[in-house]
C-alpha cells in the first residue's frame, strides 16, 4: 500500500471518532486501531508476511478511561445526522448560526457538518430556544451525537 494513502488513513482515524479501520487490498491488508487518548498506529500485514509496528495497540494493551456518569437532559436534542466535523459558523470569522438563548424555527440552520469535503447545513428539527451547545467548533462528531438542546 502507498505510504501517502496509509498516512491519509491514519490521519482520518485520528481526526474522527472512529476507533478502528480495516482495509484489504490485493497487495495486503491494513488495520488501524486507535487506543483511548493515543494516536492511531497501523498494523500492516502483507499476504505472505505479517508484523506489527512497535508501540501499536497490538504491542501494548490499551487502558480504557473510567466511565463518566451520564447526565439527564431535558428538552429536545438536535442530533448529528452524519459523521463529520462540527462548525458553528458558515465561514471563518463569520457570526455563529446560533448562540445559547437564540430562538430557532423548524428548518432554520443551526450549524454545518463537514463530511468528505462537503459542507452540510444542519437545520433545527424543533422550534424553541437554544439552551445548550454540546459541541466545540471544529470538533469531530459521530452519527446520532447530540449537538444542541432546544427548549
Amino acid at each position: 500500500m502507498d505510504l501517502r494513502k496509509l498516512k491519509t488513513l491514519i490521519d482520518l482515524v485520528s481526526e474522527s471518532n472512529i476507533s478502528e479501520l480495516e482495509i484489504a487490498e490485493a497487495d495486503g491488508k491494513v488495520r488501524i486501531v486507535k487506543a483511548a487518548g493515543a494516536i492511531a498506529a497501523p498494523v500492516h500485514a502483507a499476504p505472505a508476511v505479517g508484523h506489527s509496528i512497535p508501540g501499536s495497540p497490538a504491542a501494548a494493551p490499551a487502558t480504557l478511561p473510567p466511565v463518566a456518569e451520564a447526565k439527564v437532559e431535558t428538552g429536545h436534542i438536535i442530533k448529528s445526522p452524519m459523521v463529520g466535523t462540527f462548525y458553528r459558523t458558515a465561514s471563518p470569522g463569520a457570526d455563529p448560526f446560533v448562540e445559547v438563548g437564540s430562538v430557532v424555527k423548524v428548518g432554520e440552520p443551526v450549524c454545518i457538518i463537514e463530511a468528505m469535503k462537503i459542507m452540510n447545513e444542519i437545520e433545527a428539527d424543533s422550534a424553541g430556544t437554544i439552551r445548550e451547545i454540546l459541541c466545540e467548533n471544529g470538533q469531530a462528531v459521530e452519527f446520532g451525537q447530540p449537538l444542541f438542546i432546544v427548549e
